[in-house]
């Protein structure tokens, strides 16, 4: 005896309307003259920071300067050292002391100033949000122009898991009071630092 939830789906399916194949998107292009300006620009409006080495001074020295009250830095980039290493078979919960996590971003996009990042960028989900302050280590080649160009990037289908990060968290909801770093990161710092290798996440 067939059951009403099969009879319903049996219906529906009998009576779909012929498939059609998906109208072709436009290619929305947004010409910057510096993709890293417009970047930064927008990155700033979100409440995220630009942060900058000086001359010949390592990534390692510069988060000390930065960041002098953290106890413990985890980077997840060959980069920097910090204080900790992180092991991708951590458990994400392992990682509630972090001070500054510091991470590579697959690409940026100039129209939000947001970064992506996956779990291979990331290595344990959560460094991205458990740190109390967040650096995105970011190829300045690596800047999409907007939106519709980083849903088509390939970072997205080769990801298992993937966010685009827009400043540190903030939420405005009691009192229309605006309030960082709520519900996960108190600060985002990008630094622009080309690929070791010539290596480009963009493809």
């Amino acid at each position: 005896m067939i059951g009403s939830r099969d009879l319903v789906l049996a219906r529906v399916r009998a009576n779909l309307p012929p498939a059609e194949p998906l109208p072709a998107l436009p290619d929305f292009h947004r010409a910057a003259a510096s993709p890293w300006d417009a970047f930064t620009a927008a990155l700033t409006r979100m409440g995220g920071a630009v942060g900058t080495p000086a001359p010949g001074q390592s990534l390692d020295a510069w988060l000390r300067d930065a960041f002098p009250g953290a106890r413990v830095m985890c980077s997840a980039v060959p980069e920097a050292g910090g204080t900790r290493r992180l092991d991708p078979a951590l458990a994400p919960a392992t990682l509630d002391d972090v001070d500054v996590g510091v991470v590579r971003a697959a690409f940026g996009i100039a129209e939000t100033g947001s970064v992506a990042l996956s779990e291979r960028e990331l290595g344990v989900n959560a460094l991205g949000f458990l740190s109390q302050h967040l650096v995105v280590l970011l190829d300045p080649a690596c800047i999409l122009p907007d939106l519709h160009h980083a849903y088509r990037e390939r970072a997205f289908f080769d990801a298992g898991y993937a966010a685009l990060m827009t400043g540190p968290s903030a939420t405005a909801d009691i009192e229309g009071v605006l309030v960082r770093g709520a519900q996960g990161i108190r600060t985002l710092t990008v630094v622009a630092m080309p690929h070791q290798n010539n290596q480009r996440g963009i493809r």
